[in-house]
């Protein structure tokens, strides 16, 4: 009976399902079962596992997330499955659609414990673009199937940031018109779950109904845009993140001079990354290139654009006129952003044919004339190119055709791979989790290598017609035909594709071997290539660089490592050989298989070759050379091998020498002092070569981390990575030097420093430390490579990215003086040691006081906003002039604002309609510390210096001061600060503020630029009640002052209307006075 360990989050998981949950806007529910023919059976399962404690854990993890949640221990009666309810928002809290990355997903049954352990993949159908969208028309099964005598070829395109979301394009014959696409979100492993579009009308709406032919030729799925290149034309879809209509709409791009036969032929090149959580920098570029030379009136045959993807610009910069140029055509032009260069392979048309890669600096996102690099030329036996592509996530450069190179320095050089001779590679596909490449040849050969590493292996070939391969996001490789997908299945290792090609096929090819042992452990073997072989065929007697790192197996018994391949011309009849580790010892030849063996050995040369005579030791003993002796190898310790060519009678034979300065001159050997190794294939191939079982395993320091973990790197920080190789490699030497090789994309963007060491168990630990060096924002790939690793293993590479950068997970955050629990905060009542409430509940369509008084507020910020109420304070012009709803702006009613718990909970002047509670301080408000701490996603850090910051209250309050403390280090930065910014600057170590005036106080707190690559600013507020009376003194004396000049005039005005004029009366009595005065002094009597 089959019993296994299944989840799924929409019903019951089918039999061979891999894990795959989906994300709605509900909770993530899921259900793990012990799946099996019998109920009764799982039940009994669980409830083992449940009586001894353990219950399963759930790991969430991509690039930058990973969180751990546990399933509930206990079971219901009726339950045959183990439960977790997740609500979304502890999962992610972003709704909005945008390319996100899928997760993926661990389950093991008790985290911490090595019991048992699956994976599967979680995606967010919530916000994946295209999944939002309605293609065209939706196809029936049976309308389908109809079209499949009509398909020719297969195009696959998938989400860059969720690989299980991919659409798969039929290509047509001419007997049939149209555009038909299929979509899946489930990585294509079931074709019952593929929904077809026919977007035909869609696609003649916009070139007419009188054009004919029209089939799908190329696509290209983008983080934000698709783009399909047909018979008739290029279309490129609206932006999928803005959907504005139910059904998808393309508008389509024109170049002047190409028609149908030109489309056809054409190639649309992208470098694949995902851009979730985009960063300005971060952009799509799409190249259309036409299988033909450009003519006079065109501009080239080869176009790029980046996104929105309006505007075609030829892929080669405008030359002078008068000028010399080589011409050329280009076939692949690729951008390179972690080097901001344009990257192109090219074939000149002048003599012979010839290949050349070339690299452009970009300036204002377009090319340059003249060349970052000098011209890289490709030998002549690379002689057809078919194209250049980057490895998904990473600076891997492959550019491929009959032969296949690699470049890691942004194509400044390319190294050898592989060449093909007359078979030629025409696609290449990949993985971004396992690093898996693999290469298809025109005869339907497959090929295997990692991104990064220099060996490769054959593992398979496919005999259908049309299809064509696809990675899901989990690594698992698919077949595709029109009427059916394959998959290597659920229950083979990760990355592991003989579910589709069979048997792993032997790597061998049909000559003769002859060993020669070096040491005791160590032997060379050389590939036979016959005088008269014909020189179109000599290569396929030869060792290659498929065979670097593989294992050697004998018919009889024995294995051997590959360590070197060599290419040479002598030995005569040699034109190559390996150096190999012997694993295990070969067999040798016993004397009933190989007579000869009875005699002694006589070996003299004859003219190219050597003659081995035979002289019989024992008489009666029946030695002779047979014809089934041919091309065994004849080994002598301590002198060269012969590898026997053929048979001149039954004593004498010819051979040829692996080593002829070590062969012996006029010597005997006797029996049992040579012998002989059968590595022919004259009666059928005695030897095969297979690729090696995995030989290392790769360890990172977190488990919870993912294989293309990204890290960002912020202004003047750094960051360490750890990883660890540990060898398994039962019956071979482990030598001790380095077994990781460190590759970084863009060296000029950070400092880099790399230590590895050996421990005591032979593992390689290797510990990076990336710092920041520059004031540019860029990303770059880190690759490590294991560089003697298998091509079985799962991973080999790990290509983590490094963004020097701001983190989106990085933010600067108030600690309040007294933590109030959400509880509270929601009663709105949370009451100090003497009864006094810290929580303000602010009146409806509440505005801050301004520095003309409590009753004229000036800001525009309104607070417990609702448009259905009246608007407080709002008797004078100025104040009616001021306040605007933001998040309230033009609805009716509160609820129409849809302010959300988030946002009714936030400091940020953004959402201050939403805001409804705030912190409440009692009067007066002295030696506050403003106490800052920036989150990131390695934990939590207080703000110090150089951290300067400048602090504002949004609504121009004043009646508040700052005090904080200077080093002197720190003076003279902050002066100079303070002449830039116009604004004053605070070292936020141990700053203090004070408040003088009443009711709502907003600030506002920015860390100064220059210092950190993020915009990190935090708002806070404090509401300052129980403000008490000032003492009356102004308005006293105001009064005393209005009343005294009121009397005043009372008093004129009754003077006035008794016609009493006190001047006169006071000028008369003036003059009285004087008249009397003078009377006085006459009559005064002399003296």
């Amino acid at each position: 009976m089959e019993k296994r360990f299944a989840c799924a989050s929409q019903g019951f998981p089918q039999k061979n399902e891999i894990i795959k949950l989906y994300l709605s806007s509900d909770d993530l529910k899921i259900q793990c079962f012990f799946q099996s023919e019998s109920e009764l059976t799982s039940k009994e399962f669980l409830s083992v596992f449940t009586s001894g404690g353990l219950a399963p854990s759930l790991g969430i993890i991509n690039s930058t997330y990973s969180g751990i949640f546990h399933f509930n221990l206990t079971l219901f009666s009726d339950r045959v499955y183990w439960l977790i309810d997740i609500p979304r928002e502890n999962i992610t809290k972003n709704t909005d659609i945008a390319p996100v990355e899928e997760w993926l997903v661990r389950i093991t049954l008790q985290h911490g414990l090595n019991i048992y352990t699956t994976e599967g993949t979680l995606l967010d159908s919530v916000r994946e673009p295209i999944l939002q969208w309605n293609l065209g028309t939706v196809m029936t099964k049976n309308e389908v199937s109809k079209l499949y005598p009509h398909v020719v070829d297969l195009k696959v395109t998938k989400c860059p940031c969720a690989n299980d979301v991919a659409l798969l394009g039929f290509i047509l014959n001419p007997t049939l018109d149209g555009v038909y696409i299929g979509l899946t979100f489930s990585g294509f492993w079931n074709y019952d779950d593929t929904t077809w579009y026919n977007l035909t009308d869609m696609i003649y709406s916009q070139v007419g109904e009188e054009h004919t032919e029209l089939s799908v030729v190329d696509m290209v799925l983008t983080n934000h845009f698709l783009v399909i290149l047909t018979s008739l034309g290029l279309f490129i879809s609206g932006d999928l993140r803005y959907p504005s209509s139910s059904v998808l709409m393309f508008s389509r791009a024109d170049f002047c001079g190409f028609e149908r036969v030109d489309y056809v032929k054409g190639k649309l090149w992208y470098n694949e990354r995902c851009f979730a959580n985009r960063e300005r920098f971060e952009v799509d570029y799409v190249t259309i290139a036409f299988e033909r030379n450009r003519t006079l009136s065109e501009a080239s045959s080869c176009f790029y654009s980046q996104e929105p993807f309006l505007e075609w610009l030829p892929c080669l910069p405008h030359i002078s006129k008068g000028a010399k140029t080589i011409p050329s055509t280009v076939i692949t032009f690729l951008i390179d952003q972690e080097h901001s260069s344009g990257i192109y392979l090219f074939s000149n048309q002048v003599g012979l044919t010839a290949q050349g890669a070339s690299v452009s600096i970009l300036k204002n996102n377009k090319p340059r004339l003249k060349e970052k690099f000098p011209l890289f030329s490709f030998p002549s036996s690379f002689s057809s190119p078919v194209g250049m592509v980057f490895h998904p996530r990473s600076h891997f450069l492959y550019a491929y055709g009959n032969q296949v190179w690699l470049s890691i320095d942004g194509g400044n050089t390319f190294e050898f791979l592989a060449d093909f001779h007359d078979d030629i590679i025409k696609n290449t596909y990949h993985s971004f989790y396992t690093s898996d490449i693999t290469f298809v040849s025109q005869s339907g050969k497959v090929y295997l290598t990692k991104a990064g590493l220099e060996r490769y292996s054959k593992i398979g070939s496919i005999s259908d017609k049309i299809f064509t391969l696809y990675y899901d996001h989990m690594g698992f490789i698919h077949k595709l035909t029109p009427d059916r997908f394959e998959a290597g299945g659920s229950l083979a290792a990760f990355g592991n594709s003989k579910g589709i090609f069979g048997q792993a096929p032997d790597m061998g090819f049909e000559t003769a071997l002859a060993p020669q042992y070096i040491t005791i452990n160590e032997m060379i073997f050389y590939a036979y290539v016959p005088a008269n072989e014909p020189k179109e065929s000599v290569h396929t007697k030869q060792f290659n660089n498929i065979h670097f790192g593989k294992v050697i197996h004998s018919g009889k018994t024995g294995t051997a490592y590959i360590r070197k391949v060599l290419q040479h011309n002598t030995p005569e009849g040699f034109l190559s050989s390996v150096i190999a580790e012997i694993v295990d010892p070969f067999g040798i030849e016993e004397v009933h298989e190989s007579s000869c063996l009875s005699s002694s050995l006589f070996i003299n040369q004859a003219g190219n070759f050597y003659q081995l005579t035979l002289q019989l030791q024992s008489p009666g003993v029946i030695s002779s050379f047979q014809d089934s002796d041919i091309e065994k190898t004849v080994v002598i310790p301590g002198y060269s091998s012969f590898l026997i060519t053929s048979i001149l009678d039954d004593k004498n034979a010819l051979a040829v020498a692996t080593m002829p300065e070590r062969v012996p001159s006029n010597m005997a050997f006797l029996k049992d002092s040579w012998f002989l190794h059968d590595f022919g294939q004259r009666n059928g191939r005695t030897w095969k070569i297979y690729s090696k079982p995995c030989n290392y395993w790769f360890q990172q320091h977190d488990d919870l981390l993912s294989l293309n973990v990204l890290k960002y790197i912020d202004l003047g920080k750094s960051h360490a990575l750890k990883v660890k190789v540990i060898p398994n490699t039962k019956g071979v030497r482990t030598l001790k030097i380095p077994l990781l090789k460190v590759i970084v994309g863009n060296p000029t963007l950070l400092e880099v420093k790399a230590e590895g060491t050996f421990d005591y168990t032979d593992s390689y630990l290797m510990e990076i430390s990336a710092a920041s060096k520059s004031l540019h924002q860029c990303s770059t790939s880190l690759a490590f490579i294991v560089w003697g690793a298998s091509t079985e293993c799962f991973v080999t590479t790990i290509v983590p990215t490094l963004k020097s950068s701001c983190s989106y997970l990085k933010s600067m955050h108030h600690i309040p003086s007294t933590l109030i629990p959400l509880e509270d905060w929601i009663s709105g009542v949370h009451k100090d040691s003497q009864g006094f409430n810290l929580i303000k509940t602010l009146p409806i369509n509440y505005r801050p006081p301004s520095n003309m008084g409590i009753a004229i507020p000036l800001t525009d910020n309104f607070y417990h906003a609702d448009p259905s109420k009246p608007i407080p304070r709002n008797l004078f012009r100025k104040s009616k002039k001021s306040g605007k709803f933001k998040q309230c702006a033009n609805v009716s009613t509160r609820e129409e604002c849809n302010c959300t718990h988030d946002q009714k909970f936030s400091h940020a002047v953004a959402f201050s309609d939403c805001r409804e509670k705030v912190p409440r301080f009692k009067f007066p408000v002295t030696q506050y510390p403003i106490s800052l701490e920036i989150y990131s996603e390695d934990g939590r850090i207080p703000v110090e210096t150089p951290y300067l910051v400048t602090v504002t209250e949004v609504n121009q309050r004043e009646n508040w001061e700052l005090e904080h403390a200077v080093p002197e280090n720190v003076k003279k930065l902050k002066d100079y600060l303070q002449l830039i910014l116009h604004a004053p600057v605070y070292n936020p170590l141990g700053l203090n503020l004070s408040i003088k005036g009443s009711e709502l106080f907003h600030f506002r707190v920015s860390v100064i630029p220059g210092v950190t690559f993020c915009n990190l600013v935090e708002e806070f507020q404090i509401y300052v009640d129980e403000v008490p009376l000032p003492f009356p003194g102004h308005t006293l004396i105001a009064i005393a002052a209005a009343v005294m000049m009121g009397g005043l005039i009372f008093i004129t005005f009754m003077f006035q209307l008794c016609n009493i004029h006190p001047w006169n009366v006071c000028r008369k009595l003036i003059r009285g006075n004087k008249v009397n005065f003078s009377s006085i002094s006459a009559n005064q009597p002399a003296h």
